[in-house]
């Protein structure tokens, strides 16, 4: 760490940690290096005044810094993307021809794939070693702020044509990028200082391509086995084909739709696309005489609500009669609902349903009974004293929409073969640029951060502090069924973030820096920076994106 006078002092305060004085200029980095020894696990970023830095920031005044490290969601990405960067160099060194493209979490890993043609199991093996050898030499890697002009001539050279255009839509003049022996390379989120840090990482052949695993929430050592999952790579596949398809493979294309008045037919196209897969869904339960009870559930703010009300009308189109039931009703007492680790109610627990009232319910609506379905007041949190009475037309079927739907305990009275299980998730089909992608989680939070505050009244700063709740649940009630669906949806639009950038970017601006979720609101509003505004009413009013911002056909 460079020497200082007494004039050039910074005084540091590490939480946990203890207090430093370091030379003004000196940077984060250079303050973790010593820190970091003993560590089990590394330093990535810091957080200082509630916006996180990396380690490149530079000390220029008195300041408390909280360490972040692969622990944290947020030093997971940092972890993440610093590995997709030397991923990126070793294919440059090795194939210099080809680009490669960051795509999709799969499993717990990252998938990749060289555009124009697969890739072949030793090539995989050639790459990992090479990603090894990048490890080893402990290279730099650079963080340079570049005129946009300069940038676009780097890029012009290393031949990375959708990073040229991806600038052209920026609305600052200079850029910052990152330099890695030689090669230069644009993020939207920050990265380590040094290769040797990121020596935990696999490499896996997986045909078309490869999954990139690096240290997960559950998994910091990355001791479990890679979880096949052919169904979600099935409908990864149907997505990439669907962007292929409209000719948007990233966001400077669809900016260029945007801005040369063709993003109407495109909504048109995508849109339809989502009612074609809706209508084989129907038919493929309409073919199965034996299906009675349809079961929809996916993570939060997928848009089951409308799916399954568009999936009801498909059905009646062909000649059904079917009828959807709310999960919601069957509650039990708030004050017999199991508390999670925070002490609050935990709604998102099978625990938290009536499930034997609800088979027994269930199953006489099979054998064609009328029965009286709960009505669950979430006031009171109790039941009303009487329900509403309900009988289902002879072999029509039952939609049931909750989190809890794939899993066959919640139906345990109802054979397997009456049974068709639907999962949904909003799994992004666009990417940033070829080198960066846009995480379906991502997604949803913006979908949910416009819906409770449109339907709810919330900020955006509480959606925020929840949502580390609602993944928990999502990991251990949704995630682990999904493979278990007859068919997936992927409710995801290539055009929904042009769409949401209106709603959602008040709310995110609403957040001042005084406040831990600032880091969270503004990297989503530097996310959402990229891409251009679509207005409200180009959304079809029988959209998904309608359940979020209002207008939909579907709204009681």
């Amino acid at each position: 760490m460079p020497t200082a006078g007494p004039n050039e002092v910074v005084n540091v305060v590490v939480k946990n940690v203890g207090s430093f004085k370091v030379a003004r200029g000196s940077t984060v980095g250079e303050l973790c290096a010593p820190i970091q020894e003993g560590r089990a696990y590394p330093i990535v970023a810091a957080i200082i005044r509630n916006t996180l830095r990396d380690l490149h920031y530079v000390f220029k005044y008195d300041c408390e810094v909280e360490l972040v490290d692969t622990t944290c969601p947020a030093g997971l990405r940092i972890y993440r993307r610093s590995a997709t960067l030397v991923l990126i160099k070793a294919c440059r060194d090795l194939f210099p021809d080809r680009t490669l493209m960051i795509k999709h979490t799969l499993s717990n890993g990252l998938f990749c794939e060289f555009l124009g043609g697969p890739s072949a199991d030793i090539e995989i093996e050639q790459i990992q070693n090479r990603m090894r050898q990048i490890v080893q030499q402990d290279l730099p890697i650079n963080r340079h702020l570049m005129e946009n002009d300069e940038v676009r001539r780097i890029f012009m050279e290393q031949g990375q044509d959708d990073k040229v255009k991806l600038m052209r839509y920026r609305d600052k003049e200079a850029a910052h990028v990152y330099e890695l022996d030689g090669f230069v390379e644009y993020f939207y989120g920050y990265m380590v200082n040094r290769t040797g840090i990121l020596g935990k990482f696999r490499l896996l052949y997986h045909s078309p391509g490869m999954v990139l695993r690096t240290p997960e929430v559950d998994d910091l050592d990355l001791i479990k086995p890679y979880r096949e999952q052919r169904k979600l790579a099935m409908i990864h596949q149907e997505a990439k084909e669907w962007a292929e398809m409209l000719h948007v493979p990233h966001v400077s294309s669809l900016n260029d739709m945007i801005t040369q008045d063709r993003i109407d037919d495109l909504i048109r196209v995508n849109e339809a696309l989502h009612e074609k897969k809706i209508a084989y869904i129907a038919d493929m339960i309409s073919d199965n005489p034996s299906i009675r009870v349809v079961l929809i559930a996916g993570p939060s703010s997928s848009g089951k609500t409308t799916f399954a009300q568009r999936l009801l009308i498909q059905l009646r189109v062909i000649g059904h009669h079917p009828v959807s039931i709310s999960m919601d009703n069957y509650f039990v007492d708030r004050v017999m609902t199991p508390l999670d680790e925070e002490g609050n109610y935990d709604y998102d627990c099978l625990a938290a349903v009536d499930i034997d009232l609800f088979n027994d319910q269930l199953a006489r609506l099979i054998e064609g009974e009328e029965v009286e379905i709960p009505i669950y007041n979430f006031k009171t949190g109790r039941r009303e004293e009487e329900g509403y009475r309900i009988k289902i037309p002879t072999n029509e079927p039952i939609i049931l929409e909750g989190i809890h739907a794939l899993n066959d305990q919640l139906t345990f009275s109802v054979p397997v073969k009456n049974k068709f299980k639907i999962y949904i998730s909003a799994l992004t089909q666009l990417n940033v640029d070829y080198s960066n992608r846009i995480p379906t989680t991502d997604s949803r939070l913006i979908r949910r951060i416009i819906r409770d505050h449109r339907t709810r009244g919330n900020p955006a700063i509480k959606t925020i502090r929840q949502w580390a709740s609602v993944r928990r649940a999502e990991e251990k009630n949704i995630f682990p069924f999904q493979e278990t669906a007859n068919v997936m949806f992927n409710s995801s639009l290539v055009y929904e973030l042009a769409a949401l950038k209106l709603f959602a970017e008040p709310l995110l601006e609403a957040i001042d820096n005084d406040m831990p979720e600032h880091v969270e609101s503004s990297r989503l509003l530097r996310f959402l920076s990229y891409f251009r505004a679509i207005p409200t009413q180009n959304i079809p009013p029988n959209s998904i994106l309608r359940e979020f911002v209002g207008g939909s056909w579907f709204e009681v």
